[in-house]
């Protein structure tokens, strides 16, 4: 029997009058718009735009900070205090005409404070009012039983007013006499008695906080190659569409470990965070709120008013450590207003530019984004904060009440508990929780049955990332914020 052959079908692909497949044409395998890529090859691009740069946010700790790791719940640093004697508010009695009396209760309660103030030192008494002045001798002291008060004797014929601030700035001493250690007694010091004074820190803290983030593709969709070539911002590359999710998965998290620590909060007593049942939730205490807690915040801030304004803000760091070499992370509103401000100054007039931060190296400090000046006897580095100014973050508000921060470069000195010494740290550093038995600074990991993880039958890769850490800022006074 012969056999019959298949003779074709004219019209078995139908035409059409628009540019797609139809349901009978063998080649349409997708369902979709652009179906007609499977059978007309369009000229496609295989790199991706990239429309917003660089995306990522990171780098701020990187440039003015360092990582240290700790084996707490709590890191716990002490800042050593103020070297010198001086009192505010203190009040005249018109009762005794050369009696200062201190306006704080010396006996009780948390406004505790102790007079040091020994016989035979010498004071200026100063009216913040008016700016006069009246230096004097201390011929009694009182410590307790009362109010702390001195008594004192004035070298000129100036009258004191009340309201003042006082600070030791010396002694005289009669021929012959003798300094001797006060004997802990409570009531009057008299005759030549010295108050021996014992140094003094406050003791700050903070805690870290767990940061997590993962990605997760079920194996099928793993095994496809796509049309566009991705490529990730951390060199890797390919037509598997994971490489870049996991890819950005990552920059995300990294993101996340620095927007942490310069947003955080402690968890208030009462908020809604500390009320949840059964978690301990307490929050960690970021950049912007410790130096809003500890700092100097400077609001309505506009550089472009002339320098007196920005001079202001260096006399109120004279009264603190007088850090020589500052960072200014700002917004691009404020980094105008500072290019404004020096615009009108010659080299001469602003002392020149030094880059002691960059190992006085202009081209080091401006391939790292700063510009640098110096006013006065400070040094300062200016660069646009990205953090500010992207759309996704602090940029999307019009009217972002943080326009930027100063930031000390260089270091503090610290009295560590557990060495039982001075230790010096960076101004701003991170904590991260670290052991033998596990390192939680950057934690990655792979668990499911795809991608070369075998830890579960689940038909798919999931990327686990990790860490806890928690933010020191030392010397917080030295800090100042940048406000609406």
């Amino acid at each position: 029997m012969a056999t019959v052959p298949v003779a074709p079908v004219f019209g078995s692909i139908k035409p059409s009058q628009k540019q797609q497949l139809l349901e009978t044409n063998y080649l349409n395998f997708t369902d979709g718009t652009n179906d007609f890529a499977q059978q007309y090859l369009p000229e496609i691009y295989e790199q991706e735009v990239e429309r917003y740069g660089n995306r990522t946010l990171s780098g701020f700790l990187r440039m003015v900070g360092a990582e240290m790791p700790m084996t707490s719940d709590q890191i716990v640093w002490s800042e050593q205090n103020r070297l010198h004697i001086a009192y505010d508010a203190c009040t005249h009695s018109a009762a005794v005409a050369d009696d200062i009396t201190f306006a704080t209760n010396a006996t009780a309660g948390p406004t505790f404070v102790e007079n040091v103030i020994s016989v035979n030192q010498t004071i200026v008494i100063m009216n913040p009012a008016n700016g006069a002045e009246v230096k004097a001798l201390v011929t009694g002291s009182v410590t307790a039983g009362g109010v702390a008060s001195i008594t004192v004797k004035s070298y000129t014929a100036s009258t004191v007013a009340s309201a003042v601030k006082i600070f030791v700035y010396g002694s005289e001493f009669n021929k012959g006499s003798q300094t001797s250690s006060w004997d802990g007694s409570a009531g009057a010091i008299t005759g030549t008695t010295n108050v021996s004074i014992d140094p003094t820190f406050t003791q700050f803290s903070n805690s870290p906080v767990i940061i997590r983030n993962g990605y997760t593709i079920n194996g099928s969709d793993m095994s496809q190659i796509g049309w566009v070539e991705v490529a990730t911002e951390d060199g890797t590359s390919g037509y598997l569409w994971y490489l870049k999710a996991e890819s950005e998965t990552r920059l995300r998290f990294e993101d996340y470990l620095e927007m942490a620590v310069v947003e955080g909060e402690l968890a208030a007593a009462g908020s809604g965070v500390a009320g949840i049942a059964g978690i301990a939730y307490g929050g960690t205490q970021g950049l912007f709120a410790a130096i809003q807690d500890r700092g100097n915040v400077v609001s309505g801030f506009v550089a472009a008013g002339g320098l007196g304004t920005f001079d202001n803000i260096l006399k109120n760091l004279d009264t603190q450590g007088a850090i020589e070499e500052n960072m200014l992370f700002l917004n691009r509103s404020t980094s105008l207003d500072f290019d404004d401000m020096l615009a009108g100054l010659s080299a001469g007039a602003n002392g020149g530019t030094a880059y002691g931060l960059f190992e006085n190296s202009e081209e080091m400090a401006l391939n790292l984004g700063f510009t640098g000046f110096r006013r006065g006897s400070y040094d300062f580095y200016k660069t646009d904060w990205k953090y500010l100014n992207d759309a996704s973050t602090r940029g999307a508000m019009a009217d972002n009440p943080i326009d930027g921060v100063l930031v000390p470069a260089g270091t503090s000195t610290v009295y560590d508990q557990i060495l039982g010494t001075n230790i010096r740290r960076p101004f701003l550093h991170v904590r991260y929780r670290a052991s033998e038995a596990d390192d939680r600074r950057m934690k990655s990991w792979l668990t499911g049955s795809v991608g070369g993880a075998f830890t579960s039958s689940l038909d798919a890769m999931e990327v686990h990332f990790l860490s806890e850490r928690c933010l020191v800022v030392q010397a917080a006074n030295n800090f100042v914020l940048f406000t609406k």
